[in-house]
């Protein structure tokens, strides 16, 4: 993307490749000038020299995905490593890598919305489809200020192996927004979500592209994709999306799908490993929907949870921490465990290296990298968020005799409810909570048991034995389907 009439520009993203500093964000054009000693209305691409020019010119003068901090990986490229990895050892056929690894479509959308006072903002939209190989893609949409389209590239390739490894006739797809919604209203959020509906309308479809909810999003927000979709469409189209309200043909149990899926994975590897989970410790990073139910439900099952941790710091407990009041102060805390009694704040990265035997990342991307992955001392970690461990820390976890349960099958329960709500949507009736739950966790077990399996036979990490499963299956149906 070009930008002309510089001189019209009043706001822009900057990134500079030149230097290890952290993107700009959005900045006024005349304040960046001033930044960096230029003249307001000097033509920047001809007149100024040096390194000044080279940074403003990189900024205004071409779209640059934002670099990755200095010790943060580019997801994509983390996710193209393991793939790689797993392709190999499968002996994949160029043909099909070469199909496999490169996202199907991809849409970036400008947003103009119409804020609480009156001036007009323009935010950009992503969606990427990576495959529609084993059906309709399926994936979320973030609302966040660090959205980018690489980070989008790669959740959508993570959903493609995710349905995949839990045998759902899915595509994987994903969505995004760059903007922070905790700093908008409710109105000026619905706008924005509607804008985005209306942009996609060629894209999303019961058929097609199925979106859900992620990071920043919820009900609420499918709610009005739903309802926006529809109104184009001129009839109710609930399969379009899920994550949506009960009352709209959301489907019970969705809510705590995800945390329930790690709970199964956490248990299924804990038999395995022969950990006993009456006697075992764990530790849960992120208290969000993910991390609070995989907390409960692990809790409840005999695990005692010594640590959890929001973004409000660590929380540790050496006795165990009571989930439920821990749940209970949060709601009544704007959602925050801050001030919580009976526990000792410690930093949020210690959490990570406490002596425990499950520790569950379930907060973000890239939080276990080879700078902290040598003073992990759990026994088992299972990944409740997508790309905790960073594709440089694999190597290391895996040499110190860690197991760990990967994204793309640990957090795979959402995406399997999903799936369930999509086909009530369809059928026009509704499962009761006992029959959702009761299939999730058989699709859950069977799929850790095949990945267990695989790595095995392979003498490889469950991480690969995963995408081995996941690209061997997407492979096997490209072949059958056939390519031209």
């Amino acid at each position: 993307m070009i930008y002309l009439g510089l001189s019209t520009l009043t706001h822009a993203k900057t990134t500079s490749y030149l230097v290890p500093l952290h993107p700009y964000g959005y900045v006024d054009f005349l304040y960046l000038c001033n930044r960096f000693k230029g003249p307001k209305n000097q033509d920047l691409t001809r007149n100024y020299e040096g390194p000044t020019y080279q940074k403003i010119s990189q900024t205004f003068m071409a779209y640059i995905e934002p670099a990755p901090l200095v010790d943060k990986e580019n997801p994509f490229e983390a996710m193209m490593s393991r793939f790689h990895t797993a392709s190999q050892i499968l002996g994949l056929e160029d043909e099909v890598y070469n199909v496999l690894k490169t996202p199907a479509k991809q849409v970036i959308v400008s947003l103009p919305v119409t804020m609480d006072d009156g001036s007009i903002r323009v935010f950009e939209g992503y969606r990427v489809i990576h495959s529609t190989i084993l059906g309709p893609s399926k994936g979320g949409i973030r609302f966040d200020p660090h959205v980018n389209l690489d980070e989008v590239k790669a959740l959508a390739a993570w959903m493609t192996w995710k349905c995949a490894v839990v045998d759902i006739p899915y595509g994987g797809g994903k969505g995004g927004v760059t903007c922070n919604p905790r700093e908008m209203s409710a109105g000026e959020i619905e706008r924005l979500m509607r804008s985005y509906t209306q942009a996609m309308m060629d894209v999303f479809g019961p058929d097609q592209d199925i979106p859900a909810p992620d990071m920043g999003t919820g009900p609420r927000e499918m709610a009005w994709l739903m309802d926006q979709y529809s109104r184009n469409k001129g009839m109710t189209v609930a399969a379009v999306v899920t994550g949506k309200p009960i009352v709209m043909g959301g489907s019970l149990g969705r809510t705590e799908a995800t945390g329930r899926g790690v709970m199964v994975s956490t248990l299924a590897a804990m038999e395995k490993l022969k950990i006993n989970p009456y006697k075992a410790t764990c530790a849960v990073q992120g208290f969000g929907n993910v991390g609070s139910w995989a907390a409960r439900l692990l809790s409840e099952r005999g695990l005692k949870v010594v640590a959890i941790s929001d973004i409000s710091g660590a929380y540790y407990n050496e006795n165990g921490i009571d989930i439920d009041a821990a749940i209970a102060y949060r709601d009544k805390n704007k959602g925050s465990l801050e001030g919580y009694a009976d526990v000792q704040k410690i930093a949020g990265a210690d959490l990570l290296t406490l002596p425990v035997d499950v520790l569950v990342p379930a907060a973000t991307e890239d939080v276990i990298t080879n700078s902290n992955a040598g003073k992990i001392q759990a026994k088992l970690i299972v990944e409740g968020a997508n790309g905790p461990t960073s594709s440089k820390a694999d190597k290391i976890i895996y040499e110190k005799g860690i197991s760990v349960v990967p994204d793309i099958l640990a957090n795979a329960g959402g995406v399997t409810v999903s799936y369930f709500e999509w086909v009530q949507n369809r059928l026009g009736y509704k499962w009761t909570a006992e029959r959702v739950n009761r299939r999730s966790d058989r699709i859950m077990k069977d799929a850790f048991d095949n990945v267990y399996k695989t790595a095995v036979q392979y003498k490889v990490s469950l991480r690969i034995a995963a995408y081995m499963v996941a690209i061997d299956k997407v492979a096997k149906t490209y072949k059958f389907r056939g390519g031209y």
